[in-house]
Protein backbone atom coordinates (compact mmCIF):
# COMPACT_ATOMS: atom_id res chain seq x y z
CA UNK A 1 0.00 0.00 0.00
CA UNK A 2 1.15 3.62 -1.20
CA UNK A 3 1.94 5.41 2.05
CA UNK A 4 2.09 9.03 2.05
CA UNK A 5 4.19 11.83 4.11
CA UNK A 6 4.12 15.36 4.83
CA UNK A 7 7.62 17.34 5.27
CA UNK A 8 7.36 20.07 7.25
CA UNK A 9 10.45 22.78 6.97
CA UNK A 10 11.20 26.21 7.15
CA UNK A 11 10.87 27.10 3.14
CA UNK A 12 12.01 31.30 2.90
CA UNK A 13 15.80 31.51 2.65
CA UNK A 14 17.64 29.74 -0.16
CA UNK A 15 19.52 28.10 2.20
CA UNK A 16 16.43 26.61 3.34
CA UNK A 17 14.90 24.84 0.24
CA UNK A 18 18.23 24.07 -0.46
CA UNK A 19 18.50 21.70 2.20
CA UNK A 20 15.08 20.46 2.05
CA UNK A 21 15.65 19.47 -1.30
CA UNK A 22 18.39 17.56 0.04
CA UNK A 23 16.59 15.85 2.54
CA UNK A 24 13.88 15.43 0.31
CA UNK A 25 16.39 13.54 -1.97
CA UNK A 26 17.68 11.19 0.45
CA UNK A 27 14.56 10.06 1.23
CA UNK A 28 13.47 9.52 -1.96
CA UNK A 29 16.68 7.01 -2.57
CA UNK A 30 15.57 5.05 -0.10
CA UNK A 31 11.75 5.34 -0.37
CA UNK A 32 11.09 5.81 -4.10
CA UNK A 33 7.47 4.34 -3.68
CA UNK A 34 6.98 7.07 -0.81
CA UNK A 35 4.16 9.88 -1.52
CA UNK A 36 6.06 12.33 0.38
CA UNK A 37 3.76 16.50 -0.04
CA UNK A 38 6.44 18.67 0.42
CA UNK A 39 5.18 22.48 0.56
CA UNK A 40 7.94 24.45 -1.22
CA UNK A 41 6.90 22.71 -4.43
CA UNK A 42 3.09 24.03 -3.89
CA UNK A 43 3.75 26.84 -6.25
CA UNK A 44 -0.25 27.46 -6.00
CA UNK A 45 0.73 28.56 -2.37
CA UNK A 46 4.10 29.14 -2.68
CA UNK A 47 4.71 31.26 -5.63
CA UNK A 48 6.16 34.70 -4.03
CA UNK A 49 5.74 36.60 -6.77
CA UNK A 50 1.83 35.48 -7.34
CA UNK A 51 -0.74 35.66 -3.93
CA UNK A 52 -2.16 33.18 -1.82
CA UNK A 53 -4.38 34.62 1.22
CA UNK A 54 -3.94 32.74 4.60
CA UNK A 55 -6.83 30.62 4.06
CA UNK A 56 -5.96 28.89 0.85
CA UNK A 57 -2.25 28.53 2.40
CA UNK A 58 -3.78 26.87 5.82
CA UNK A 59 -6.21 24.49 4.19
CA UNK A 60 -4.36 23.34 1.40
CA UNK A 61 -1.39 22.13 3.41
CA UNK A 62 -4.16 21.22 6.53
CA UNK A 63 -5.52 18.88 4.23
CA UNK A 64 -2.64 17.17 2.92
CA UNK A 65 -1.37 16.97 6.26
CA UNK A 66 -4.37 15.38 7.33
CA UNK A 67 -4.47 13.10 4.61
CA UNK A 68 -0.73 11.22 5.31
CA UNK A 69 0.06 8.24 6.70
CA UNK A 70 2.90 10.35 8.91
CA UNK A 71 5.07 13.31 9.25
CA UNK A 72 8.93 14.19 9.02
CA UNK A 73 9.15 17.59 10.79
CA UNK A 74 13.07 19.58 10.50
CA UNK A 75 13.10 21.22 13.84
CA UNK A 76 16.34 23.13 13.28
CA UNK A 77 17.04 26.51 13.75
CA UNK A 78 17.49 29.35 16.25
CA UNK A 79 14.07 28.56 16.95
CA UNK A 80 11.38 25.99 15.46
CA UNK A 81 9.64 27.47 12.18
CA UNK A 82 6.10 28.66 13.24
CA UNK A 83 5.07 27.30 10.56
CA UNK A 84 6.16 23.51 11.36
CA UNK A 85 5.49 24.09 14.98
CA UNK A 86 1.82 24.64 13.55
CA UNK A 87 1.59 21.59 11.63
CA UNK A 88 3.01 19.50 14.44
CA UNK A 89 -0.01 20.29 16.52
CA UNK A 90 -2.37 19.46 13.64
CA UNK A 91 -0.46 16.20 13.27
CA UNK A 92 -0.57 15.69 17.40
CA UNK A 93 -4.00 16.23 17.27
CA UNK A 94 -4.99 14.43 14.37
CA UNK A 95 -3.23 11.14 15.64
CA UNK A 96 -0.37 11.22 12.68
CA UNK A 97 3.13 10.08 13.96
CA UNK A 98 5.72 12.81 13.72
CA UNK A 99 9.48 11.95 13.51
CA UNK A 100 11.42 15.20 14.00
CA UNK A 101 14.83 15.86 12.89
CA UNK A 102 17.14 18.09 14.94
CA UNK A 103 20.52 18.40 13.64
CA UNK A 104 21.89 21.26 15.86
CA UNK A 105 25.92 20.33 16.31
CA UNK A 106 25.62 21.88 19.83
CA UNK A 107 23.95 18.41 20.78
CA UNK A 108 27.30 17.51 20.94
CA UNK A 109 29.45 17.33 24.16
CA UNK A 110 26.92 16.53 26.87
CA UNK A 111 29.66 14.59 28.89
CA UNK A 112 32.42 17.29 28.80
CA UNK A 113 33.09 18.90 31.74
CA UNK A 114 33.63 22.33 30.99
CA UNK A 115 30.17 22.59 28.53
CA UNK A 116 28.78 21.16 32.11
CA UNK A 117 30.60 23.56 34.14
CA UNK A 118 29.80 26.32 31.95
CA UNK A 119 25.58 26.21 32.41
CA UNK A 120 26.22 27.54 35.97
CA UNK A 121 27.18 30.85 34.53
CA UNK A 122 25.02 33.30 32.99
CA UNK A 123 24.66 33.24 29.29
CA UNK A 124 27.43 30.71 29.00
CA UNK A 125 25.07 27.63 27.83
CA UNK A 126 27.29 25.90 25.36
CA UNK A 127 24.18 23.49 24.11
CA UNK A 128 21.24 24.29 21.93
CA UNK A 129 17.66 25.27 23.46
CA UNK A 130 14.43 24.00 21.52
CA UNK A 131 11.24 24.14 22.47
CA UNK A 132 10.32 21.76 25.10
CA UNK A 133 6.36 21.81 24.46
CA UNK A 134 7.05 21.25 21.02
CA UNK A 135 9.42 18.79 21.73
CA UNK A 136 7.12 16.58 24.12
CA UNK A 137 4.69 16.86 21.65
CA UNK A 138 6.65 14.95 19.26
CA UNK A 139 7.73 12.53 21.39
CA UNK A 140 3.96 11.74 22.58
CA UNK A 141 3.25 11.13 18.97
CA UNK A 142 6.99 9.84 17.55
CA UNK A 143 10.22 10.30 17.65
CA UNK A 144 13.57 13.29 17.01
CA UNK A 145 16.24 11.49 15.04
CA UNK A 146 19.93 14.02 14.84
CA UNK A 147 21.14 12.44 11.30
CA UNK A 148 19.57 12.14 8.01
CA UNK A 149 20.72 8.33 8.46
CA UNK A 150 18.37 8.15 11.63
CA UNK A 151 15.72 9.80 9.94
CA UNK A 152 15.96 6.99 7.43
CA UNK A 153 15.64 4.50 9.86
CA UNK A 154 13.04 6.38 11.60
CA UNK A 155 10.89 5.90 8.55
CA UNK A 156 11.04 2.61 7.98
CA UNK A 157 8.19 1.10 9.83
CA UNK A 158 5.96 3.62 8.29
CA UNK A 159 6.76 2.17 5.17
Amino acid sequence: MLKKAYFASPLFSEMEVMYNKYVVSEIKKTFSDLELYVPQDQEEINDKNAYADSIMIAKLDTDQLLSCDFMIAVLDGAAIDVGVATEIGVAYQAGIPIIGLYTDSRQQGATNQKKLDALQEIAESQFSYINLYTVGIVKTNGTIVNTIDELIKAITPYC
